[in-house]
């Protein structure tokens, strides 16, 4: 079997994308699955579509144009503001998207009435992190120009939290946005379909009780993904965090000095000179195909008695407690920055697993069931043409 690989359990992702639809369902908010860490992975989005997840959230139209080609037509919004120079692409294969610059909006109100289309918007707020937005002061106007157009379609409003500053969900700017979504309702005499709070860093803040007010949609990913909120990396109760393993293959094997030796100076990876290391015994050392060049090493997590020492752009250096052997392979757990390092990595095939019984197996759960495999060998070159046009 191929190494270096991403083993994905897609039973493992249909109980989170399940578990996630009931708990919000009950509170009325509804979920966009944001498959962007898994380089929207076709297999991915049809389990979630199985879960009842009934939208999908990519910030990139080459993504989108690439699931479309695969035969999904579930509902896409663009998460990310278009580019102009993408507008006509957008508006032929993304239902929606976030929106923050009048410029744009009139664009695709011209590519929309152009391709007899109405493309749907979604106006995002400013609330505090410091990404994208419009501020508070200057939505009404920004509504205003949206329902100018007859080819565009005003959805709601939303926000993005935790990805630029940290910022975290809470009572004072969820209060915030509901209260806005009331304002333009009373100003313009109509219903917002979406109010949209946020992504999985505003799970903890639902968790906790509060009121969710006219919040009525979330675009998660890590939480569907990985079961855990970014905020404090905290792991979701009921959900799986072992969805991914990275698996790769051991090509040298020894006991090697404790330390280097020699003049040192800087690394390709290191912004400064490294200090000396400490004196330590002879240590048994491992060279594995996987590199900077394909993953986070900072957002891998290693089997017991491995460690990680180092890694460059082709190669991770692990050390062990125990004997390793040139051809052997080590497993790794995954953070978000490491999944999506390496699903965009065209060197690191991937392997959906699927399990017998989708209720058989629970977080936690030591149950072994048989599964079958399907060897997907998804390269970028292959998901994506040179020109960016579908095909």
């Amino acid at each position: 079997m191929s190494a270096p690989r991403l083993e994905i359990r897609l039973d493992r992702l249909h109980h989170n994308a399940r578990s996630l639809r009931r708990q919000l369902s009950a509170r009325g908010i509804a979920i966009t699955g944001v498959s962007k860490a898994s380089l929207g992975l076709p297999e991915i989005v049809r389990t979630w579509a199985a879960a009842g997840i009934a939208s999908i959230g990519e910030p990139r139209i080459e993504t989108i144009e690439a699931l479309r080609a695969a035969g999904i037509s579930t509902p896409m919004l663009l998460i990310r503001s278009p580019m102009l120079s993408q507008v006509r692409r957008v508006v032929a294969e993304a239902n929606s998207s976030c929106n923050s610059e009048p410029q744009v909006l009139r664009a695709l109100a011209a590519a929309a009435l152009d391709q007899n289309r109405r493309h749907g918007v979604l106006l995002m707020v400013e609330l505090g992190d410091l990404r994208e937005g419009i501020l508070p002061a200057d939505l009404e106007a920004v509504a205003q120009l949206t329902l100018e157009h007859p080819a565009l379609k005003l959805l709601g409003i939303g926000t993005n939290l935790g990805c630029q500053h940290g910022i975290a969900a809470d009572q004072r700017n969820m209060a915030e946005l509901s209260e806005l979504a009331n304002a333009l309702e009373r100003r313009f005499d109509l219903r917002l379909e979406l109010v949209s709070g946020g992504n999985s860093s505003n799970l903890p803040w639902l968790a906790a009780g509060h009121p969710s007010g006219r919040i009525n949609h979330l675009r998660l990913g890590e939480a569907l993904l990985l079961g855990r909120e970014p905020l404090s990396r905290s792991a979701l109760s009921g959900l799986h965090t072992d969805a991914f393993a990275l698996v790769a293959e051991v090509i040298e094997a020894k006991v090697k000095p404790g330390q280097p030796w020699g003049q040192r100076g800087l690394t390709s990876f290191a912004a400064l000179p490294q200090a000396p290391c400490e004196l330590r015994h002879p240590r048994q050392r491992a060279l594995l195909a996987l590199g900077i060049q394909d993953v986070d090493p900072a957002g891998l997590q290693p089997q017991a008695g491995v460690r990680i020492v180092g890694a460059s752009s082709d190669h991770l250096v692990v050390e062990a407690d125990h004997p390793l052997a040139v051809g052997a392979e080590l497993r790794f757990g995954l953070d978000y920055s490491a999944l999506l390092r390496a699903m965009t990595s065209p060197f690191i095939e991937r392997l959906c697993l699927q399990g017998d019984n989708l209720e058989g197996d629970r977080p936690g759960g030591e149950a072994r069931r048989r599964a079958s495999a399907q060897t997907l060998g998804l390269r970028v070159a292959d998901r994506f043409s040179p020109s960016g046009s579908r095909g």
